[in-house]
């Protein structure tokens, strides 16, 4: 609408009592109510994908703790930009008793230096650190700011933020409070959101404006796909395809596809992504998706990973395509993936069951008088390095997780599984 910024800026929450999610965060009690409400904030990491609220939380914090709030974004500043943020909040602190915050977006895109060039001023409290990032930040944060630093995990929105948010909109917008809408459908609408908060804004801005000022505003799941194919950018306003493209790139080596997981490839190398970022995803692919069909998958891409920080880009790409192709068109199994699925699911449903006894580690008289280890048959002293005994505790001990799956690799596990214990695995 003329005159009117986008919706996601005009719904852009000031204080806490208006943020939408993060319970665990800013919900009554919480840590961070907690922080804000005391007036005292420590430096942070903000971690959690795109559109769940860090700069907005990270905004809202300095506004109530009136402290002055300076904004770096890691894609286009220096370490000179850094100095020059530090000096400023050295200088404002003369009329300031506490320190101003300093704002990061992306600090996992910083490099070491930058990162080292905030230390002093952190460890000095001449500004207080409030960094966000989409990336673990034990892999992209150096441990020495990391460790002068809390971090704290934002979730992606659920369905019921969303509808809340989805409600405040046709409450208070100063736009669409005034229009008649209908919410007839909302699970493309949720699906194509996906959590994010700012692609839901901008859905339901881009649906909304397709309708003629003096029209009812219908949103249905047909007009939603068919609005968000043929104006994929438009929903997306800051460029925020780095989840969608991973998934398109994982799915497709699942999909055992070479031809489009080495064009989702090729996107986020012409993208800037990371390429840590595209490796340790290709280790994940490895573990999850290959697994036991082709053990040396998991070799390969953990070699590439190793590789691509020896040689940096632009040959990186090299070692980026050589691995995705090698997952691409090696033969699946997910058996690793569902068998730690299940045995998680177990101990949640079982607890803590005790170790039996002739497993139990007897480093004392008193636990060996009370048979610690008693019973244990140790392997290697029978034929074939192998003994029949119970490794489960006795509640659960005919319990199967691991299952072999229809490859010509695990199949000659399942059957070496099946002599070894004459059928009982």
């Amino acid at each position: 609408m003329s005159g009117y910024p986008p919706l996601a800026e005009r719904m852009r929450p000031r204080a806490l009592d208006q943020y939408i999610g993060q319970k665990h965060l800013v919900g009554e009690g919480a840590v961070l109510y907690q922080m804000v409400t005391s007036g005292r904030i420590s430096s942070i990491i903000l971690w959690g994908p795109p559109g769940v609220g860090k700069t907005t939380l990270a905004k809202i914090i300095a506004n109530q703790l009136e402290r002055p709030f300076y904004v770096l974004s890691a894609i286009n500043s220096g370490v000179k930009d850094v100095r020059e943020a530090i000096e400023k909040a050295r200088k404002s602190r003369f009329f300031n008793a506490a320190s101003p915050i300093l704002f990061i977006d992306e600090i996992h895109r910083f490099s070491k230096s930058q990162q080292d060039s905030l230390l002093g001023a952190v460890e000095e409290g001449v500004i207080t650190l409030i960094g966000a990032t989409t990336e673990n930040p034990s892999f992209e944060v150096i441990s020495p700011l990391l460790s002068r630093c809390q971090v704290y995990v934002l979730e992606p929105l659920n369905k019921e933020d969303l509808m809340v948010l989805y409600n405040r909109i046709m409450e208070e917008d100063p736009v669409l409070k005034n229009r008649t809408v209908e919410l007839k459908e909302d699970e493309a609408l949720l699906r194509f959101a996906g959590g994010d908060a700012r692609k839901f804004l901008n859905i339901v801005e881009l649906i909304t404006n397709s309708f003629k000022d003096d029209e009812t505003i219908v949103i249905t799941n047909d007009n939603v796909t068919r609005h968000l194919q043929q104006n994929p950018a438009q929903y997306d306003k800051n460029g925020e395809m780095h989840y969608d493209i991973i998934s398109a790139f994982i799915k497709s080596i699942r999909g055992s596809d070479p031809d489009a997981a080495v064009y989702w490839l090729a996107r986020m190398v012409e993208g800037g992504e990371d390429p840590k970022f595209i490796a340790r995803r290709l280790i994940i692919s490895a573990s999850e998706d290959i697994g036991l069909a082709n053990p040396n998958a998991l070799l390969l891409a953990t070699n590439g990973f190793e590789a691509i920080k020896m040689v940096g880009w632009p040959e990186a790409r090299i070692i980026l395509s050589e691995v995705t192709i090698y997952l691409a068109t090696s033969p699946k199994s997910n058996s690793a993936y569902m068998a730690i699925n299940q045995a998680q699911e177990l101990v949640k449903k079982t607890g803590n069951l005790p170790v039996p006894l002739h497993l139990r580690n007897a480093p004392t008289k008193l636990m060996k008088n009370m048979d610690y280890g008693k019973a244990y048959k140790y392997a290697h002293s029978y034929e074939n390095n192998f003994v029949i005994q119970d490794y489960m505790p006795d509640q659960i001990k005919n319990q199967t997780l691991f299952t072999a799956q229809n490859n010509p690799q695990e199949l000659k596990i399942a059957e070496r599984m099946k002599k070894l214990w004459k059928g009982e695995k």
